[in-house]
């Protein structure tokens, strides 16, 4: 039932939500893998997830170009692809197909993959907690967290790379345990499908040598006594790793050789032609494809500007994702991992040797989640892209773990008649109760979910990207136009495709640089762009209505807009504010996907304008 809730949950709100921005990129390039098996479209991001909302688009025969200009241009160089990208998938969505439900058919296998982890994550919560208990408390948080809610049907990878890193956690300690050939082929399998799910996946090189340590500083007491049984003990599990990783590389390899069989070898050009060059350069272009999606991903992932807590910033910073958590988190969820740590504390001052918060034989399983999680908290922190609390989901699934022995704690303080055990466990009870109420409440808008911890501030003075707004909200824009009549809108959304497909009046607007007839009109501006991705601040001085609980606002314009740099005005140019930090005199990348998407031909000439800049720069 609690999976059945989620899947309404998340299911009713992706069905009546836009085109997000990612999606756009990631749709037709899964669909142009099962195709074409040429994997020249967004390598910047393995394949897997994109090829799995691509199926039931290949299954219904979904049309795509390769005759156009956009597909042609792609295929030449990396910057070349990373733009063409954006208009392949946008043609491919908006032009090529009808856009509401092909989306819709690319959201359902990803929605499977969200329950599917709910699943997990109650069949791991039941065995760390000892009984059905433990599963059920983390599958209540789970299947109620607005992020999971939010995130979970979108053609994304961050959803899919989460359930294979829990499963790829929760089979590392069978690697010390003398596992069947089976049992390392499922490892390696979990292991495969987090590398083919994300790049960041790469951080369990650095969980397995964390957990071999851990055990060195903190023995467990499965491990052998005896110095010689104990270093068989750890080579054995060694072995069994780096047979597992070979295994998971192969099915890399041949899924990468199995989808890119038709792309042109032209871009690895470090091996020169003679005659056997063709066949070494297919079997090496695998290693070269996933190597420069690496790359790719290690050069997106590079500091850019953050916005948290109403400050600015020109690079990451450590608290972003621990501030982000604490806001988009519900406070259920917060009082529950606070409840827990309390609990335990108050088991460790009793001092019961004899109880475990773990069942007996789970202890390495424990050891594996909770070091797995300070590596990739470490990791988020130290890293310099802050932008959205999708990019911290492994994290909060590993919390919500941890949770599992809390039924199992207040079960051994029951037997301890310790006074205060009625009050806590009618206290766990309420607090999931009240994760249920809030996701309910909450529904369908859960991408601007913040809890009451704003203190009642707008979220667009808190926090920015698709913690806010991910272009989702398209449909309610159009139930305001329908609501008021208006035959035309101003609309300055924050993504990377064309509205018109949602937005029939919509009219392209930035509104840092309204025109100078624009007065009297309706605007609908993404809250993104009111202190962050724009500065637009100028616009709460006049009338507005909130849409889609805070995603976007709507503006009544004064009839007469102030000339820029006037109070009540838009701001200067030396004042603007570009989207995603990426922009230079009034134009930012949105304004350069959007030329490009109404006109693929301006793909060479926007490329050839970046080239021109790129050797004025060298030159001066």
């Amino acid at each position: 039932m609690l999976l059945l809730l989620m899947g309404l949950l998340a299911g009713g709100a992706a069905w009546r939500e836009s085109v997000t921005v990612d999606e756009v990129a990631h749709t037709g390039a899964g669909v142009s893998y099962l195709q074409k098996l040429d994997m020249r479209m967004n390598e910047e991001h393995p394949p897997l997830a994109k090829m799995l909302a691509a199926l039931p688009l290949v299954l219904r025969r979904a049309r795509a170009d390769y005759s156009d200009i956009s597909w042609t241009f792609s295929g030449e160089r990396m910057f070349n692809q990373y733009m063409g990208e954006w208009v392949f998938g946008h043609s491919f969505l908006m032009r090529w197909n009808e856009p509401v439900s092909t989306l819709r058919w690319a959201r359902a296998p990803m929605l499977l993959v969200m329950l599917l982890l709910g699943f997990v994550l109650y069949t791991c919560g039941a065995r760390l907690g000892g009984s059905p208990w433990g599963g059920l408390l983390c599958l209540t948080v789970y299947a109620t967290m607005p992020v999971f809610l939010a995130f979970g049907p979108l053609v994304i990878t961050d959803i899919l790379v989460t359930l294979f890193w829990i499963l790829a956690i929760w089979q590392l300690p069978r690697m010390w345990k003398s596992p069947t050939r089976r049992q390392v082929l499922y490892f390696a399998l979990a292991l495969a499908g987090a590398f083919l799910s994300k790049f960041s996946s790469g951080l369990l090189f650095f969980v397995f040598p964390a957990v071999a340590v851990s055990m060195r500083l903190w023995p467990l007491p499965e491990q052998p006594t005896e110095k010689k049984e104990r270093r068989a003990w750890r080579w054995r599990a060694w072995g069994n790793i780096a047979k597992a990783t070979l295994w998971a590389s192969l099915f890399v390899y041949l899924v990468y050789l199995i989808f890119s069989w038709n792309e042109s070898t032209d871009s690895f050009s470090m091996i020169p032609h003679f005659p056997p060059s063709p066949f070494l350069r297919r079997l090496l272009m695998p290693i070269w494809k996933y190597l420069s999606g690496l790359i790719g991903f290690a050069f997106g992932a590079a500091s850019r500007p953050t916005y948290i807590l109403g400050h600015a910033y020109s690079h990451g910073v450590w608290f972003y994702f621990p501030v982000l958590t604490i806001l988009k988190s519900p406070l259920a969820f917060l009082l529950l991992l606070a409840l827990a740590i309390a609990i335990a504390v108050l088991i460790k001052m009793r001092r019961s040797p004899q109880f475990s918060a773990v069942p007996p034989g789970m202890e390495l399983n424990w050891r594996c989640l909770w070091v797995s999680l300070v590596i990739f908290t470490i990791a988020c922190m130290l890293n310099r892209l802050d932008i959205s609390i999708r990019h911290f989901s492994i994290p909060l699934a590993l919390m919500i773990l941890l949770l599992s022995p809390l039924p199992r704690m207040l079960e051994f303080l029951r037997g301890e008649n310790w006074s205060g055990e009625r009050v806590a466990r009618w206290t766990t009870i309420a607090l999931a109760a009240s994760a249920v109420f809030t996701a309910i409440r909450a529904y369908p808008n859960y991408f601007p979910f913040i809890n009451s911890l704003s203190m009642g501030r707008p979220g667009y003075v808190l926090v920015n990207d698709s913690n806010l707004d991910w272009n989702q909200s398209l449909p309610q824009v159009e139930k305001f136009v329908g609501q008021h009549g208006l035959k035309h809108v101003f609309l300055d959304e924050y993504g990377l495709s064309d509205p018109h497909a949602y937005v029939p009046q919509a009219q392209p607007w930035h509104c840092q640089q309204p025109g100078s007839g624009d007065g009297g009109q309706w605007a609908v501006v993404s809250a993104n762009l009111i202190a962050d991705g724009s500065n637009c601040g100028w616009l709460m001085d006049y009338p507005h209505q909130e849409l889609a609980a805070g995603s976007m606002y709507a503006f009544q314009l004064p009839g007469v807009i102030p000339s820029a740099g006037a109070p009540g005005g838009p701001p200067t140019l030396d004042n603007y504010r570009y989207f995603g930090g990426m922009g230079m005199n009034g134009e930012d990348f949105r304004t350069v996907i959007g030329n490009c998407i109404r006109d693929p031909q301006q793909l060479g000439l926007t490329m050839r304008r970046f080239e021109e800049m790129g050797q004025s720069k060298k030159s001066q």
